[in-house]
Protein backbone atom coordinates (compact mmCIF):
# COMPACT_ATOMS: atom_id res chain seq x y z
CA UNK A 1 0.00 0.00 0.00
CA UNK A 2 2.92 2.30 0.69
CA UNK A 3 4.45 1.82 -2.76
CA UNK A 4 2.13 4.46 -4.22
CA UNK A 5 2.80 7.20 -1.63
CA UNK A 6 6.57 6.62 -1.71
CA UNK A 7 6.56 6.79 -5.54
CA UNK A 8 4.79 10.16 -5.48
CA UNK A 9 7.07 11.35 -2.70
CA UNK A 10 10.08 10.36 -4.79
CA UNK A 11 8.61 12.09 -7.82
CA UNK A 12 7.86 15.16 -5.73
CA UNK A 13 11.47 15.31 -4.46
CA UNK A 14 12.82 14.85 -7.97
CA UNK A 15 10.55 17.55 -9.40
CA UNK A 16 11.33 19.97 -6.58
CA UNK A 17 15.05 19.62 -7.19
CA UNK A 18 14.71 20.27 -10.91
CA UNK A 19 12.32 23.18 -10.49
CA UNK A 20 14.73 24.70 -7.96
CA UNK A 21 17.67 24.26 -10.33
CA UNK A 22 15.72 25.81 -13.15
CA UNK A 23 14.59 28.69 -10.96
CA UNK A 24 18.14 29.42 -9.79
CA UNK A 25 19.68 29.11 -13.23
CA UNK A 26 17.01 31.32 -14.75
CA UNK A 27 17.17 33.98 -12.09
CA UNK A 28 20.94 34.35 -11.81
CA UNK A 29 22.18 33.66 -15.36
CA UNK A 30 24.39 36.55 -16.53
CA UNK A 31 23.17 36.01 -20.11
CA UNK A 32 19.61 37.14 -19.41
CA UNK A 33 18.79 40.62 -20.68
CA UNK A 34 17.80 43.25 -18.14
CA UNK A 35 14.70 44.07 -20.11
CA UNK A 36 13.35 40.50 -19.74
CA UNK A 37 13.92 40.24 -15.95
CA UNK A 38 10.36 41.23 -15.12
CA UNK A 39 8.99 38.62 -17.50
CA UNK A 40 11.13 35.89 -15.91
CA UNK A 41 10.18 36.96 -12.39
CA UNK A 42 6.49 36.61 -13.25
CA UNK A 43 7.17 33.21 -14.75
CA UNK A 44 9.12 32.07 -11.69
CA UNK A 45 6.32 33.26 -9.41
CA UNK A 46 3.82 31.19 -11.36
CA UNK A 47 6.09 28.17 -11.18
CA UNK A 48 6.49 28.60 -7.45
CA UNK A 49 2.71 28.85 -6.93
CA UNK A 50 2.20 25.76 -9.09
CA UNK A 51 4.87 23.91 -7.12
CA UNK A 52 3.20 24.78 -3.79
CA UNK A 53 -0.19 23.71 -5.11
CA UNK A 54 1.23 20.43 -6.42
CA UNK A 55 2.95 19.79 -3.08
CA UNK A 56 -0.26 20.41 -1.16
CA UNK A 57 -2.22 18.10 -3.46
CA UNK A 58 0.44 15.41 -3.17
CA UNK A 59 0.46 15.73 0.63
CA UNK A 60 -3.32 15.37 0.72
CA UNK A 61 -3.13 12.25 -1.47
CA UNK A 62 -0.48 10.67 0.75
CA UNK A 63 -2.49 11.49 3.89
CA UNK A 64 -5.64 10.02 2.36
CA UNK A 65 -3.84 6.82 1.36
CA UNK A 66 -2.31 6.37 4.83
CA UNK A 67 -5.73 6.86 6.49
CA UNK A 68 -7.27 4.38 4.08
CA UNK A 69 -4.54 1.80 4.87
CA UNK A 70 -5.04 2.18 8.64
CA UNK A 71 -8.82 1.83 8.27
CA UNK A 72 -8.38 -1.25 6.08
CA UNK A 73 -5.98 -2.87 8.57
CA UNK A 74 -8.31 -2.28 11.53
CA UNK A 75 -11.23 -3.71 9.61
CA UNK A 76 -9.25 -6.86 8.81
CA UNK A 77 -8.30 -7.26 12.48
CA UNK A 78 -11.93 -6.89 13.56
CA UNK A 79 -12.99 -9.40 10.95
CA UNK A 80 -10.40 -11.92 12.23
CA UNK A 81 -11.54 -11.39 15.83
CA UNK A 82 -15.20 -11.88 14.94
CA UNK A 83 -14.47 -15.05 13.01
CA UNK A 84 -12.44 -16.51 15.89
CA UNK A 85 -15.45 -16.11 18.19
CA UNK A 86 -18.02 -17.29 15.69
CA UNK A 87 -20.39 -19.88 17.11
CA UNK A 88 -20.17 -21.99 13.97
CA UNK A 89 -16.41 -21.94 13.54
CA UNK A 90 -14.80 -24.36 11.16
CA UNK A 91 -13.98 -27.69 12.79
CA UNK A 92 -10.26 -28.23 13.07
CA UNK A 93 -9.14 -24.60 13.41
CA UNK A 94 -6.24 -24.42 15.81
CA UNK A 95 -6.93 -22.81 19.19
CA UNK A 96 -6.70 -19.03 19.03
CA UNK A 97 -5.94 -16.70 21.90
CA UNK A 98 -8.60 -16.51 24.61
CA UNK A 99 -9.24 -13.10 26.10
CA UNK A 100 -8.46 -13.58 29.76
CA UNK A 101 -5.85 -12.83 32.37
CA UNK A 102 -4.01 -16.10 31.73
CA UNK A 103 -2.64 -14.99 28.34
CA UNK A 104 0.83 -15.04 29.90
CA UNK A 105 0.63 -18.83 29.96
CA UNK A 106 1.17 -18.94 26.21
CA UNK A 107 4.77 -17.89 26.53
CA UNK A 108 5.30 -19.89 29.72
CA UNK A 109 3.97 -23.37 29.19
CA UNK A 110 4.61 -25.81 26.40
CA UNK A 111 2.36 -25.28 23.39
CA UNK A 112 2.67 -28.86 22.08
CA UNK A 113 -0.93 -29.56 22.96
CA UNK A 114 -2.40 -26.33 21.58
CA UNK A 115 -2.54 -27.62 18.02
CA UNK A 116 -4.83 -30.50 19.08
CA UNK A 117 -7.44 -28.25 20.75
CA UNK A 118 -9.99 -27.24 18.13
CA UNK A 119 -12.73 -24.69 17.76
CA UNK A 120 -15.66 -26.99 16.99
CA UNK A 121 -19.03 -26.47 15.33
CA UNK A 122 -22.07 -26.23 17.57
CA UNK A 123 -24.16 -28.31 15.17
CA UNK A 124 -21.57 -31.09 15.33
CA UNK A 125 -21.75 -31.27 19.13
CA UNK A 126 -25.53 -30.92 19.12
CA UNK A 127 -25.82 -33.91 16.80
CA UNK A 128 -23.20 -35.91 18.72
CA UNK A 129 -25.21 -35.57 21.96
CA UNK A 130 -28.61 -36.30 20.33
CA UNK A 131 -29.59 -32.67 20.78
CA UNK A 132 -28.28 -32.71 24.38
CA UNK A 133 -30.73 -35.39 25.38
CA UNK A 134 -31.13 -36.15 29.07
CA UNK A 135 -30.25 -39.79 28.51
CA UNK A 136 -26.74 -38.71 27.49
CA UNK A 137 -26.02 -36.81 30.72
CA UNK A 138 -22.95 -38.10 32.56
CA UNK A 139 -23.08 -35.63 35.42
CA UNK A 140 -23.95 -32.11 36.51
CA UNK A 141 -21.75 -29.22 37.61
CA UNK A 142 -22.19 -25.72 38.93
CA UNK A 143 -22.92 -24.15 35.53
CA UNK A 144 -24.39 -27.02 33.51
CA UNK A 145 -24.34 -30.67 32.52
CA UNK A 146 -21.75 -33.03 31.05
CA UNK A 147 -22.96 -35.17 28.15
CA UNK A 148 -21.64 -38.25 26.45
CA UNK A 149 -21.12 -37.57 22.73
CA UNK A 150 -20.25 -39.66 19.71
CA UNK A 151 -18.17 -37.97 17.02
CA UNK A 152 -16.96 -39.28 13.68
CA UNK A 153 -15.08 -42.60 13.54
CA UNK A 154 -16.97 -43.73 16.67
CA UNK A 155 -14.96 -41.42 18.88
CA UNK A 156 -16.69 -40.97 22.23
CA UNK A 157 -16.04 -37.79 24.16
CA UNK A 158 -17.50 -35.83 27.08
CA UNK A 159 -19.10 -32.43 26.37
CA UNK A 160 -19.55 -29.94 29.19
CA UNK A 161 -22.27 -27.42 28.40
CA UNK A 162 -22.09 -24.11 30.27
CA UNK A 163 -25.37 -22.21 30.17
CA UNK A 164 -26.30 -18.62 30.94
CA UNK A 165 -23.21 -16.63 29.99
CA UNK A 166 -22.81 -15.15 33.48
CA UNK A 167 -19.56 -13.41 34.30
CA UNK A 168 -18.41 -16.26 36.55
CA UNK A 169 -19.26 -18.90 33.94
CA UNK A 170 -17.42 -17.01 31.19
CA UNK A 171 -14.40 -16.52 33.42
CA UNK A 172 -14.24 -20.22 34.32
CA UNK A 173 -14.65 -21.19 30.67
CA UNK A 174 -11.78 -18.94 29.60
CA UNK A 175 -9.54 -20.17 32.41
CA UNK A 176 -10.29 -23.80 31.57
CA UNK A 177 -9.53 -23.36 27.86
CA UNK A 178 -6.41 -21.32 28.45
CA UNK A 179 -4.86 -23.63 31.03
CA UNK A 180 -5.75 -27.00 29.52
CA UNK A 181 -4.59 -25.78 26.10
CA UNK A 182 -1.11 -25.11 27.40
CA UNK A 183 -0.41 -27.90 29.89
CA UNK A 184 -0.23 -31.64 29.36
CA UNK A 185 0.24 -34.48 31.83
CA UNK A 186 -0.89 -38.14 31.97
CA UNK A 187 -2.88 -37.40 35.13
CA UNK A 188 -4.59 -34.24 33.89
CA UNK A 189 -7.70 -34.43 31.72
CA UNK A 190 -7.20 -33.69 28.01
CA UNK A 191 -9.21 -30.87 26.43
CA UNK A 192 -9.99 -31.76 22.80
CA UNK A 193 -12.04 -28.78 21.71
CA UNK A 194 -14.36 -25.91 22.61
CA UNK A 195 -17.28 -24.02 21.11
CA UNK A 196 -18.98 -20.65 21.64
CA UNK A 197 -22.61 -20.40 20.55
CA UNK A 198 -24.35 -17.26 21.75
CA UNK A 199 -24.49 -17.43 25.55
CA UNK A 200 -23.72 -21.15 25.50
CA UNK A 201 -20.17 -22.38 25.83
CA UNK A 202 -19.07 -25.97 25.40
CA UNK A 203 -15.91 -27.85 26.36
CA UNK A 204 -15.00 -31.19 24.80
CA UNK A 205 -12.87 -33.64 26.82
CA UNK A 206 -11.61 -37.17 26.50
CA UNK A 207 -14.20 -39.58 27.88
CA UNK A 208 -13.43 -41.15 31.26
CA UNK A 209 -15.39 -44.40 31.28
CA UNK A 210 -15.53 -44.96 35.05
CA UNK A 211 -16.79 -41.51 35.92
CA UNK A 212 -15.62 -39.62 38.97
CA UNK A 213 -14.06 -40.85 42.18
CA UNK A 214 -17.03 -39.37 44.01
CA UNK A 215 -19.52 -41.50 42.06
CA UNK A 216 -17.41 -44.60 42.66
CA UNK A 217 -17.08 -44.04 46.41
CA UNK A 218 -20.45 -42.54 47.26
CA UNK A 219 -22.66 -43.76 44.40
CA UNK A 220 -24.69 -46.99 44.20
CA UNK A 221 -21.59 -49.25 44.26
CA UNK A 222 -20.34 -47.64 47.50
CA UNK A 223 -16.73 -48.16 46.51
CA UNK A 224 -16.99 -51.89 45.89
CA UNK A 225 -15.14 -51.56 42.56
CA UNK A 226 -12.10 -50.01 44.23
CA UNK A 227 -9.61 -52.25 45.99
CA UNK A 228 -7.05 -50.95 48.47
CA UNK A 229 -4.31 -50.92 45.84
CA UNK A 230 -6.54 -49.19 43.31
CA UNK A 231 -7.35 -46.51 45.87
CA UNK A 232 -3.68 -45.96 46.56
CA UNK A 233 -3.06 -45.79 42.80
CA UNK A 234 -5.76 -43.11 42.48
CA UNK A 235 -4.21 -41.13 45.34
CA UNK A 236 -0.80 -41.43 43.68
CA UNK A 237 -2.18 -40.24 40.32
CA UNK A 238 -3.83 -37.22 41.95
CA UNK A 239 -0.60 -36.39 43.80
CA UNK A 240 1.37 -36.58 40.53
CA UNK A 241 -1.07 -34.18 38.87
CA UNK A 242 -0.75 -31.70 41.74
CA UNK A 243 3.03 -32.01 41.81
CA UNK A 244 3.12 -31.14 38.12
CA UNK A 245 0.98 -28.05 38.72
CA UNK A 246 2.88 -26.91 41.81
CA UNK A 247 6.45 -27.82 40.93
CA UNK A 248 6.81 -28.10 37.16
CA UNK A 249 4.61 -25.30 35.85
CA UNK A 250 6.14 -21.85 35.73
CA UNK A 251 4.44 -19.96 37.26
CA UNK A 252 2.91 -22.64 39.50
CA UNK A 253 -0.80 -23.39 39.22
CA UNK A 254 -3.09 -23.74 42.24
CA UNK A 255 -6.09 -25.87 41.31
CA UNK A 256 -8.29 -24.44 44.09
CA UNK A 257 -11.10 -26.96 43.58
CA UNK A 258 -9.55 -30.37 44.19
CA UNK A 259 -12.25 -32.85 45.26
CA UNK A 260 -13.36 -36.40 44.53
CA UNK A 261 -15.86 -35.26 41.88
CA UNK A 262 -13.02 -33.58 39.95
CA UNK A 263 -10.88 -36.74 39.91
CA UNK A 264 -12.00 -38.77 36.91
CA UNK A 265 -11.27 -42.44 36.22
CA UNK A 266 -10.68 -44.11 32.87
CA UNK A 267 -11.49 -47.71 31.94
CA UNK A 268 -8.44 -48.94 33.90
CA UNK A 269 -9.12 -46.69 36.89
CA UNK A 270 -6.25 -44.38 36.06
CA UNK A 271 -7.05 -41.03 37.66
CA UNK A 272 -6.97 -37.63 35.96
CA UNK A 273 -7.54 -34.24 37.54
CA UNK A 274 -10.24 -32.13 35.88
CA UNK A 275 -12.20 -28.87 36.16
CA UNK A 276 -9.64 -26.04 36.12
CA UNK A 277 -12.17 -23.21 36.02
CA UNK A 278 -11.18 -21.90 39.46
CA UNK A 279 -7.42 -22.38 39.04
CA UNK A 280 -5.09 -19.45 39.66
CA UNK A 281 -1.41 -18.81 39.13
CA UNK A 282 0.80 -19.08 42.20
CA UNK A 283 2.01 -15.71 43.45
CA UNK A 284 -0.80 -13.82 41.68
CA UNK A 285 -3.44 -14.41 44.34
CA UNK A 286 -4.46 -12.38 47.36
CA UNK A 287 -7.63 -11.88 49.33
CA UNK A 288 -8.49 -8.67 47.48
CA UNK A 289 -8.60 -9.94 43.89
CA UNK A 290 -9.54 -13.61 44.32
CA UNK A 291 -13.17 -14.42 45.00
CA UNK A 292 -13.60 -17.03 47.73
CA UNK A 293 -14.55 -20.23 45.93
CA UNK A 294 -14.42 -23.94 46.53
CA UNK A 295 -16.48 -26.80 47.92
CA UNK A 296 -17.52 -27.20 51.55
CA UNK A 297 -15.41 -29.82 53.26
CA UNK A 298 -12.39 -29.35 50.98
CA UNK A 299 -11.61 -25.67 51.58
CA UNK A 300 -8.57 -25.06 53.75
CA UNK A 301 -9.31 -23.13 56.98
CA UNK A 302 -6.84 -20.29 56.27
CA UNK A 303 -8.47 -19.69 52.88
CA UNK A 304 -11.99 -19.89 54.31
CA UNK A 305 -11.27 -17.53 57.21
CA UNK A 306 -8.58 -15.16 55.88
CA UNK A 307 -8.68 -15.58 52.11
CA UNK A 308 -5.06 -16.79 52.16
CA UNK A 309 -4.50 -19.06 49.17
CA UNK A 310 -1.31 -21.05 48.53
CA UNK A 311 -0.31 -24.45 47.17
CA UNK A 312 -0.86 -25.74 50.72
CA UNK A 313 -4.59 -25.13 50.14
CA UNK A 314 -4.49 -27.84 47.48
CA UNK A 315 -2.57 -30.10 49.87
CA UNK A 316 -5.38 -29.74 52.44
CA UNK A 317 -7.99 -30.72 49.84
CA UNK A 318 -5.82 -33.68 48.82
CA UNK A 319 -5.78 -34.80 52.46
CA UNK A 320 -9.59 -34.77 52.50
CA UNK A 321 -9.68 -36.91 49.33
CA UNK A 322 -7.21 -39.31 50.94
CA UNK A 323 -9.56 -39.64 53.92
CA UNK A 324 -12.46 -40.37 51.54
CA UNK A 325 -10.43 -43.18 49.97
CA UNK A 326 -9.44 -44.53 53.36
CA UNK A 327 -12.74 -44.27 55.21
CA UNK A 328 -15.36 -44.33 52.46
CA UNK A 329 -17.15 -41.34 53.99
CA UNK A 330 -18.24 -38.07 52.40
CA UNK A 331 -16.24 -34.90 53.22
CA UNK A 332 -19.28 -33.46 55.03
CA UNK A 333 -22.13 -35.51 56.46
CA UNK A 334 -25.40 -34.39 58.01
CA UNK A 335 -25.99 -35.28 61.63
CA UNK A 336 -29.26 -33.38 61.84
CA UNK A 337 -31.26 -31.02 59.58
CA UNK A 338 -29.22 -28.05 60.80
CA UNK A 339 -26.01 -29.80 61.84
CA UNK A 340 -23.13 -31.11 59.75
CA UNK A 341 -19.81 -32.72 60.56
CA UNK A 342 -16.69 -32.75 58.43
CA UNK A 343 -14.70 -35.90 57.85
CA UNK A 344 -11.63 -34.11 59.25
CA UNK A 345 -13.34 -33.25 62.56
CA UNK A 346 -14.79 -36.72 62.91
CA UNK A 347 -11.70 -38.72 61.96
CA UNK A 348 -8.81 -36.73 63.40
CA UNK A 349 -8.96 -38.13 66.98
CA UNK A 350 -9.09 -41.71 65.66
CA UNK A 351 -6.51 -41.46 62.88
CA UNK A 352 -3.62 -41.18 65.32
CA UNK A 353 -4.88 -44.00 67.57
CA UNK A 354 -3.68 -47.32 66.15
CA UNK A 355 -6.22 -49.26 68.18
CA UNK A 356 -9.16 -47.28 66.75
CA UNK A 357 -7.98 -46.73 63.17
CA UNK A 358 -8.76 -50.26 61.84
CA UNK A 359 -12.36 -49.86 63.01
CA UNK A 360 -13.10 -46.74 60.98
CA UNK A 361 -11.66 -47.96 57.66
CA UNK A 362 -14.13 -48.37 54.79
CA UNK A 363 -15.67 -51.86 55.31
CA UNK A 364 -15.19 -52.60 51.60
CA UNK A 365 -11.39 -52.66 51.99
CA UNK A 366 -11.12 -53.72 55.62
CA UNK A 367 -8.61 -56.56 56.23
CA UNK A 368 -7.13 -56.22 52.72
CA UNK A 369 -4.01 -54.19 53.40
CA UNK A 370 -0.81 -54.33 55.38
CA UNK A 371 -1.39 -52.49 58.65
CA UNK A 372 1.89 -50.64 58.28
CA UNK A 373 0.62 -49.20 55.00
CA UNK A 374 -2.67 -48.22 56.62
CA UNK A 375 -0.84 -46.36 59.38
CA UNK A 376 1.38 -44.62 56.88
CA UNK A 377 -1.54 -43.42 54.75
CA UNK A 378 -3.35 -42.22 57.86
CA UNK A 379 -0.23 -40.31 58.95
CA UNK A 380 0.06 -38.64 55.54
CA UNK A 381 -3.63 -37.65 55.65
CA UNK A 382 -3.25 -36.19 59.15
CA UNK A 383 -0.34 -34.03 58.03
CA UNK A 384 -2.18 -32.82 54.93
CA UNK A 385 -5.22 -31.58 56.89
CA UNK A 386 -3.31 -29.74 59.60
CA UNK A 387 -5.01 -26.40 60.42
CA UNK A 388 -1.70 -24.56 60.17
CA UNK A 389 -0.55 -24.56 56.52
CA UNK A 390 3.14 -24.45 57.42
CA UNK A 391 2.74 -27.85 59.11
CA UNK A 392 1.44 -29.45 55.94
CA UNK A 393 3.94 -31.20 53.66
CA UNK A 394 4.67 -30.22 50.09
CA UNK A 395 2.84 -32.33 47.56
CA UNK A 396 6.23 -33.68 46.42
CA UNK A 397 6.78 -35.15 49.89
CA UNK A 398 3.30 -36.66 49.83
CA UNK A 399 4.02 -38.20 46.44
CA UNK A 400 7.22 -39.85 47.64
CA UNK A 401 5.39 -41.23 50.69
CA UNK A 402 2.74 -42.89 48.51
CA UNK A 403 4.96 -44.43 45.84
CA UNK A 404 6.17 -47.33 48.09
CA UNK A 405 2.52 -48.20 48.87
CA UNK A 406 1.46 -48.71 45.25
CA UNK A 407 2.23 -51.99 43.43
CA UNK A 408 4.86 -51.90 40.70
CA UNK A 409 2.33 -52.86 38.03
CA UNK A 410 0.22 -49.83 39.02
CA UNK A 411 3.07 -47.33 38.87
CA UNK A 412 4.57 -47.61 42.36
CA UNK A 413 7.48 -49.55 43.83
CA UNK A 414 5.65 -51.98 46.12
CA UNK A 415 5.95 -55.68 45.24
CA UNK A 416 2.75 -57.42 46.24
CA UNK A 417 2.83 -60.83 47.93
CA UNK A 418 -0.01 -63.03 49.14
CA UNK A 419 0.90 -62.19 52.71
CA UNK A 420 0.62 -58.46 52.03
CA UNK A 421 -2.74 -58.76 50.32
CA UNK A 422 -4.45 -60.93 52.95
CA UNK A 423 -2.68 -59.70 56.10
CA UNK A 424 -5.42 -59.54 58.79
CA UNK A 425 -5.36 -56.90 61.52
CA UNK A 426 -5.21 -59.51 64.25
CA UNK A 427 -1.88 -60.77 62.97
CA UNK A 428 -0.14 -57.51 63.76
Amino acid sequence: MFNGPFFFLHYFTYSTTHFSSFFISTTFSPEVQVGSQKHHMDQNRKLLIALIAASSALGAIIFFMICFWIYHKKRLQKSDLDSSHSSDGVKGIALGPVMCKFNSLKSTYSSKKAASVCLMEYKTLESATNNFQESEILGEGGFGCVYKAKLEDNLYVAVKKLEGGTQDAIKEFETEVELLSQIQHPNIISLLGYCIHGDTRLLVYELMQNGSLESQLHGPSRGSALTWHQRMKIALDAARALEYLHEHCNPPVIHRDLKSSNILLDSNFNAKLSDFGLAVLGGAQNKNNIKLSGTLGYVAPEYLLDGKLTDKSDVYAFGVVLLELLLGRRPVEKLAPAQCQSIVTWAMPQLTDRSKLPNIVDPVIKDTMDLKHLYQVAAVAVLCVQPEPSYRPLITDVLHSLIPLVPVELGGTFRVTTQHVQAPFAAV
